[in-house]
């Protein structure tokens, strides 16, 4: 076999490889749909409730927090409940949620706040953030697994 042949069939990649990449499109497709969605409510949510210069970010933070929330419940849902169509937790726990909640956002504010004479600011909501998010989720699921738990008996 030539050096030429060699590359060629390593090039190519196999049946199986090939129907495994093509079993991902619908994935991704659902996944930028979904992301698109959750990105435009949540700017939409900023252009509602903008933050002043110096201001507590309260748009980023209600929407960190209220994401987190509803994926702590959707993970309840979906993981002790129903059984789902293999696209709803990439459409709406990867895509819609994902494009809604902001930690690249919350990072900006972060350092607004630091660069802009903030500086106790900037950490206190980083804190805050942070401690709200992780309290959400858990609360959430929590009380959905109580709620759904009850319906169940």
């Amino acid at each position: 076999m030539t050096a030429p042949e060699a590359e060629s069939l390593r090039a190519q990649p196999s049946p199986s490889r090939r129907s495994a990449r093509r079993a991902q499109i619908p994935v991704l497709a659902v996944v930028a749909l979904g992301g698109a969605l959750g990105a435009t409510a949540r700017y939409a949510l900023s252009l509602w409730w903008p933050t002043a210069a110096g201001g507590f970010p309260w748009a980023t933070f209600v929407t960190n927090v209220t994401g987190c929330a509803v994926i702590g419940v959707f993970m309840v849902i979906i993981t002790d409940v129903w059984a789902a169509h293999r696209l709803v937790r990439p459409f709406f726990g990867t895509g819609v949620l994902g494009g809604f909640t902001t930690f690249s956002t919350y990072a900006v504010d972060i350092q607004r706040l630091v660069d802009g004479g903030h500086p106790a600011k900037g950490p206190a909501y980083l804190a805050a953030t942070l401690f709200a998010a992780l309290a959400a989720v858990w609360l959430a699921s929590a009380a959905a697994r109580r709620v759904l738990t009850g319906r169940q008996r």
